[in-house]
């Protein structure tokens, strides 16, 4: 009889060990609520290939975090609001996930509710400043913001601008949350910095000819374009601007190459595409490149750089931290433990895969260091400046 009871009682506390909510046996779940079929999928595809590569390294060679594997939910959006919402809600509700990673900047901003409402640290692909609009509780960003970026190619054209007037600059952008993202610090840091805004042309995502709005700006006199919008897109205004005779350079923020840019864009990139890039490179050499470099290796799913691979690597890499640190502090890993060790991030290194990362309750932009690259036809990228931050650092031209 004591036998039994005693079976009996080791059973309970077996089902307690691995019921949801209880122990620490269960995995720590993550929500990705990504792009994969959508217009300029090719980003969303390697945003979860990178994630998911990277938790599978810290699973098999780090045996998880405090011996709990990461399990990555993943649900393909199509770049809609809807979809990004319905999954959000479900990673939320059904899934009882412990972070989620969201993805375009409406997306972001639809399910910021349901995020704050149930409180799950949420790391937003789209770095769109507008996702830490106040409220921020919840909502986080891997690295700077669009702002950023704006200020960034800026200050560059500034540095690189021949002549006593003004530079004359252009914006050609998606007319959706996106594009619009670089309009107005744009405006904004232009004035302060003595820069001509000269025009702003928009188009909806699905345009297959840029000719009249790259003629407007041609006719504006638009010296140089600063441009928001995906890989495909860019290939479309360079064939454009091709066929109208008009060659400026053009700048762009970080989420202007893919892996299908570059076989799109044989002939037509040459070397007018400048990007601003907040992140390691090959070149560089550093412990987040060789990380990267051993998950190509071991998993295949890429064989060289990759900006939306590297991205997809880096958001899982700040999510593992946050758990690690959670654990850590804590002893418990969950949605508030979470939050709170991510909230208390002062300067974290990555390898120098992301520049050190700060969160506090206050600020959830991660960083504000930048860097200009050239993007080279055959698939490389060359530094053209070092680290700075905007506005309060010289800008060293390297190249």
């Amino acid at each position: 009889m004591r036998s039994t009871k005693r079976m009996i009682l080791l059973s309970i506390l077996a089902i307690v060990m691995v019921w949801p909510g209880t122990g620490m046996s269960k995995n720590i779940k993550v929500g990705a609520a990504i792009n994969l079929t959508g217009p300029a999928s090719t980003w969303g595809q390697f945003h979860a290939k990178g994630q998911q590569d990277y938790f599978r390294y810290v699973n098999e060679l780090k045996k998880g975090v405090a011996g709990r594997k990461i399990e990555i939910i993943l649900v393909d959006t199509a770049y809609k609001v809807p979809e990004a919402v319905a999954a959000v809600r479900k990673f939320a509700v059904q899934d009882q996930v412990d972070m989620i990673a969201t993805w375009g900047a409406g997306e972001g901003l639809a399910a910021k509710p349901i995020i704050q409402r149930y409180k799950i640290p949420t790391i937003n692909y789209s770095t769109s400043w507008e996702i830490l609009e106040p409220p921020i509780e919840y909502m986080y960003l891997p690295f700077g913001s669009y702002r950023l970026d704006c200020e960034a190619v800026l200050d560059y054209i500034l540095a690189i601008h021949k002549g006593k007037e003004p530079p004359k600059v252009g914006l050609l952008t998606y007319n959706n949350a996106y594009g619009r993202s670089i309009h107005k610090p744009s405006r904004e840091y232009a004035a302060k910095q003595n820069i001509n805004i000269v025009a702003i042309e928009e188009f909806p995502p699905q345009t297959v000819d840029l000719t009249t709005e790259l003629l407007r700006l041609q006719k504006s006199g638009a010296e140089y374009l600063f441009i928001q919008m995906l890989p495909s897109a860019i290939i479309t205004a360079f064939r454009s601007a091709d066929r109208i005779g008009y060659d400026p350079p053009f700048f762009g923020t970080w989420t202007s190459t893919d892996p299908d840019f570059f076989r799109m864009g044989q002939g037509l990139t040459r070397n007018r595409l400048r990007i601003q890039f907040p992140g390691g490179l090959p070149v560089d050499n550093n412990a987040g490149m060789k990380v990267m470099q051993e998950l190509w290796k071991r998993y295949k799913t890429v064989d060289k750089f990759d900006a939306s691979y590297w991205e997809g690597v880096a958001v899982a890499m700040i999510m593992e931290r946050a758990m690690f640190r959670a654990g850590e502090k804590s002893k418990e890993i969950n949605r508030e433990t979470i939050n709170r060790a991510m909230e208390s991030f002062r300067q974290e290194d990555f390898g120098g895969l992301i520049p050190p990362v700060t969160y506090t309750p206050a600020d959830h932009g991660a960083s504000f260091s930048a860097r200009m690259v050239q993007v080279k036809e055959e698939g490389t990228y060359t530094p053209l400046t070092n680290f700075y931050v905007p506005g309060k650092e010289k800008i060293k031209l390297l190249k």
